[in-house]
């Protein structure tokens, strides 16, 4: 068992012609899209022609992907103010397929696809599995939810269009996962990193590693670091891939990285890419942090320009080694709604995340921020399982632990936290979303 062979590399594109396209090739490509995309929304989405109209603008004004600063915004609320149906550019009997967010409270965030919408899905998620180093032969073991959640049926349409086979598992019942991974011959599989991550040490538990043909996971749908990364590479021997999507845009295929892991490239035949500064939304240069935005550059059923992801990150668009020409967003910070404010400080689950990797062995990669409010002050407790030597060793190891966590979580967050550490397995695994966060104050 191994993972795929970086000398092999620059043989897993799927379309060349796209993915290693001219920057001025890809400009005009996305120019034409864009153009027939706004005059496509300006007459059949009421919507955004009110948008439009607010502010001044007419579809002959867009001359070129140049011209998308002079459209309007779409956000989150927009697509609930619209439920279910309100944002879609063809008749409903044009509609094949809904998809919705994953939330359990209020209304979905609910998109809607047309055939050909669906057939664009399963190709960009098949252009992800090649850069996986997958292909026809291959056997994908799927254990995203299949549902409203997009996880599931986008890699499932992924491996159709690969011509590879789908191992529909869903999530749940870990020891029947491993069990059809070793029978079924599974080469890769998908899912979340918090169940991945939970999945690799399930099977070291079991003793089936060597059992297993995995070569390569594919892992998205929550932000997460190099470092559980590394560690998931090191349990299971094989090579991880971070995939990105949402639901709103399409779902997972929406860029994914490659085996250099400098950044996920970005599939912008498609989806066209803004980093914008979330104070100001003016334009932020390669390499430095913003929000992520989106603009559908083909999609039939409901389009949306330039949609406010959330998400934090910056981009790349400098050719990879792989020799993909298009641009790389890097692995997310976080979303702005994911922040927590701490005594004026920004804090990010991800950075508590990267601190206790960084401090090796006897701290476990499970963890759970929870934030209260006594006496007019925010307080944050951060709960960490550690290795069960030290429940079972004097008290003063484990105080000594609890100091040094403290102290590498205050650096690494510029505030100073409680500590709470718990014996293995005690906060609660996720097989979906990993929950990182309790926010007391919001209750």
């Amino acid at each position: 068992m191994a993972g795929i062979e970086l000398k092999d590399w620059k043989e897993q594109i799927r379309d060349p012609k796209i993915e290693c396209m001219s920057r001025d090739e890809m400009t005009a490509l996305q120019s034409e899209r864009l153009i027939s995309q706004v005059k496509n929304v300006y007459d059949n989405v009421a919507f955004y022609r009110k948008k439009m109209d607010d502010l001044g603008v007419l579809p002959g004004d867009i001359k070129g992907i140049e011209d998308i600063y002079k459209l309007p915004f779409t956000t989150k609320e927009d697509l609930r103010d619209n439920y279910p149906f309100g944002l879609l550019a063809v008749p409903q009997d044009k509609i094949v397929r809904v998809q919705g967010t994953s939330g359990t409270t209020g209304k979905l965030t609910l998109a809607s696809y047309t055939q050909k919408d669906v057939e664009v899905w399963g190709e960009c998620v098949a252009r992800a599995l090649t850069m996986a180093g997958l292909d026809a032969s291959d056997r994908i073991h799927i254990c995203y939810g299949y549902g409203l959640f997009t996880g599931g049926l986008g890699l499932d349409f992924g491996a159709r269009a690969l011509g590879a086979m789908a191992i529909p598992m869903s999530s749940g019942n870990t020891k029947r996962q491993l069990m059809c991974m070793e029978d079924f011959g599974a080469t890769a599989f998908a899912c979340t990193p918090s169940y991945a991550m939970y999945l690799a040490e399930a099977a070291q538990e079991a003793g089936v590693i060597d059992r297993l043909q995995i070569k390569a996971s594919i892992n998205g749908a929550e932000p997460w670091t190099d470092e559980m990364r590394k560690k998931i590479e090191s349990i299971l021997h094989i090579n991880t891939f971070d995939i990105y999507g949402l639901c709103e845009i399409t779902g997972p295929g929406v860029a994914m990285d490659c085996i250099h892991h400098k950044g996920l490239h970005v599939y912008e035949d498609y989806f066209y890419p803004e980093v914008l500064n979330p104070a100001d939304q003016t334009p932020c240069k390669d390499g430095e942090t913003g929000e992520l935005v989106f603009t559908t550059l083909a999609k039939e059923g409901m389009p949306l320009l330039r949609y406010r992801t959330k998400d934090l990150t910056s981009i790349e668009h400098a050719a990879c080694e792989c020799g993909r020409t298009l641009p790389r967003i890097q692995k997310f910070t976080g979303r702005t709604d994911d922040m927590k404010v701490i005594r004026g400080v920004n804090v990010f689950p991800t950075q508590v995340e990267t601190a206790l990797f960084s401090m090796g062995g006897g701290v476990a990669p499970h963890y759970m921020l929870i934030v209260d409010r006594e006496n007019n002050l925010d307080v944050l407790t951060v709960m960490v399982e550690v290795d069960e030597k030290y429940f079972s060793d004097e008290i003063r190891k484990l105080d000594e632990l609890k100091n040094r966590v403290g102290a590498v979580l205050k650096q690494a967050l510029g505030v100073s936290v409680r500590v709470k550490l718990v014996e293995p397995k005690t906060i609660q695994r996720s097989e979906g979303k990993a929950k990182r966060v309790i926010d007391n104050r919001e209750m």
